[in-house]
């Protein structure tokens, strides 16, 4: 299956005026997520037929109804509904309200990852007016190793965001409000029992000793949907897959004897690729069917 991006898919989700201070300019969102390498999505099909199962917007009085004939409507009691027209909406909002305002910045670790919904967008300018204070913005955040912390509306809500520069381009990355977090302590976890300090010691240089050298993000890579795809390619092909063997793994007898081993084998050698690379499952062997 081809793998690449085509640049004119890159749409803007959102436009509007990035806002600090009593500078403002154009700005657009275009989120980070190249679909082409996402999620492979199947399709639900009849399986007497193979047809591909169909869900239609549907009125009980009329039947069959197109998205033109569809409108938004709140419902404030059973059955009855207020009709809200999308300008409505567009016109409770202020200036600022369509704008991303930043109201602080902050050190790059002063917002815990808990914190990142998984929404991610690149920031670019609106038009050539925004190419210079765009440009001074991002490298002044650059220089004095700060991040931007505002809030936007989009997709119909207020959204608290962390904007930071990454390679000449300002980035955006939604957050989660406080109040949308579920509290650790709700968990219920067992009562800690006291940490043995020999197995934390061993952890911690076990820890350190797979800590050596440079972490490289780009060599992580999505196996799973590599196997899919082979998947997907052999049936296509009419050939028959073979499920790969599972890779034999030694039998750990307690916590201290895997600390132990582990530390072993990482001073014996050099810290194996597994640390930078994952583990690749072999490839699956194909083979054709037989002809009957």
């Amino acid at each position: 299956m081809p793998r690449t991006q085509n640049k004119t898919n890159w749409k803007a989700t959102w436009k509007g005026q990035l806002r600090f201070g009593l500078v403002s300019f154009t700005v657009e969102a275009v989120n980070v997520r190249a679909k082409e390498e996402g999620n492979i999505h199947f399709h639900q099909l009849h399986a007497k037929c193979h047809s591909r199962i169909r869900y239609e917007k549907v009125c009980p009085l009329h039947g069959k109804v197109s998205n033109s004939e569809i409108v938004s409507g709140y419902e404030y009691a059973p059955g009855k509904y207020v009709e809200i027209d999308p300008a409505e909406l567009s016109a409770l909002r202020t200036e600022d309200e369509r704008s991303l305002t930043i109201d602080d910045f902050i050190k790059p670790d002063q917002v815990d990852p808990i914190y990142l919904d998984g929404r991610t967008y690149y920031l670019v300018p609106g038009g050539k007016e925004a190419v210079e204070p765009y440009q001074v913005l991002c490298e002044a955040m650059r220089h004095r190793e700060r991040c931007g912390v505002g809030h936007v509306i989009m997709s119909g809500r207020e959204q608290l965001v962390l904007v930071r520069p990454k390679d000449g381009t300002l980035v955006m990355a939604m957050l989660l409000f406080p109040a949308e977090l579920r509290p650790a302590q709700d968990l219920e976890l067992e009562t800690p029992r006291k940490v043995d300090a020999r197995k934390t010691r061993l952890a911690e240089n076990l820890i350190q000793s797979w800590s050596q050298g440079r972490f490289r993000f780009e060599n992580y890579e999505n196996h799973y949907r590599e196997h899919l795809e082979e998947l997907i390619d052999a049936k296509v092909a009419g050939r028959e897959v073979v499920t790969p063997a599972e890779t034999d793994r030694a039998p750990v007898i307690n916590l201290m004897d895997a600390l132990k081993r582990s530390l072993a084998r990482t001073t014996s050698k050099s810290k194996p690729a597994a640390v930078s690379k994952r583990r690749s499952v072999p490839k699956a062997k194909a083979k054709r069917k037989r002809a009957s």
